[in-house]
């Protein structure tokens, strides 16, 4: 469930679209027309979601949503979303995975975005869109979508996918970028040196996979993987871009409370990013313990 708390696992099957049914359900804001998550409603990432059934290749069961004050909803209920809209406090919908033809479902609602979307498939578009983004309505609008506070700088866009930009995710999911998400121990380790006041629980971050180091290795090691390759039990996956981060990693979850530190720490002393997102390149199983590593040096 995109934004709800995630769950531990012992091993999962990867294929093209990430781990097995991972984000197969969303809350969409029937005001504002997009999908939504827990930045603009923060009491989602108090909530918990599980599957009824295990889910299978090509099907996304229905979900049991549990609320901080235990209240369970299911997600073939009659009334779910006139339930859900008035336990969140606006008009929402509950909605499974579309197809990646439903291009209107996916779209974003500004003007702007659509536009810049559209045009960053074009190179010579891409090169000034850190320019165009440093000031006026499309500064506003970044600085809005990524919490940034006055004087802090604004993620450079140009290195995300176009269709990021034009869409709430790439048609098809609920995925912030690509289908995989990464997060070290070191990093984890490092932020905690810097601001060891605040609680870096990586359930603040909702990485997919979370890689344990080996002592020796120190620093934000993640974000220098750009085009390689890593091997994770028997799936192999290509590191794309460092994961930039916004106001979702500031919100309270369960046992873990609301701390605007953490944000401001990652955008001045982790380059705005943490963690790295990743796409898929062979398909199969991962299990805790499996060995991490490059394929290409062993």
């Amino acid at each position: 469930m995109k934004t709800m708390g995630g769950e531990p696992l012992e091993s999962c099957s990867v294929g093209p679209l990430g781990l097995r049914a991972d984000r197969g359900w969303a809350i969409r804001d029937d005001t504002t027309g997009e999908v939504t998550n827990g930045k603009y409603i923060p009491l989602l990432m108090e909530c918990e979601a599980r599957y009824r059934e295990s889910p299978s290749d090509g099907a996304i069961p229905h979900v049991v949503m549990r609320f901080p004050d235990g209240v369970e909803l299911m997600s073939d209920s009659t009334d779910v979303n006139a339930r859900l809209s008035e336990m969140l406090g606006r008009s929402v919908s509950l909605w499974p995975r579309q197809p990646a033809t439903n291009l209107e479902f996916y779209r974003r609602r500004s003007k702007l975005a659509q536009v810049f979307g559209k045009l960053a498939r074009y190179p010579a578009f891409r090169a000034a869109m850190p320019a165009l983004t440093s000031f006026g309505k499309a500064n506003a609008e970044l600085r809005e979508a990524f919490s940034r506070e006055p004087g802090e700088p604004i993620p450079d866009i140009s290195t995300l996918p176009p269709e990021i930009l034009e869409f709430t995710s790439p048609p098809g999911t609920y995925f912030g970028a690509f289908p995989i998400h990464a997060l070290t121990t070191s990093s984890l380790e490092v932020m905690r040196n810097v601001n060891p006041t605040a609680t870096w629980d990586v359930r603040r971050f909702r990485p997919n996979f979370l890689i344990e180091t080996e002592p020796q290795i120190k620093g934000l090691i993640e974000s220098e993987w750009g085009g390689r390759k890593v091997r994770l039990g028997s799936v192999e996956i290509r590191c794309e871009i460092p994961t930039v981060r916004c106001g979702m990693t500031i919100q309270a979850q369960k046992n873990l409370p609301k701390d605007a530190s953490i944000l401001r720490s990652i955008v001045k002393d982790a380059k705005q990013n943490f963690g790295v997102y990743a796409s898929v390149v062979t398909p199969g199983e991962v299990r805790v313990g499996d060995p991490v590593y490059f394929p290409s040096v062993i």
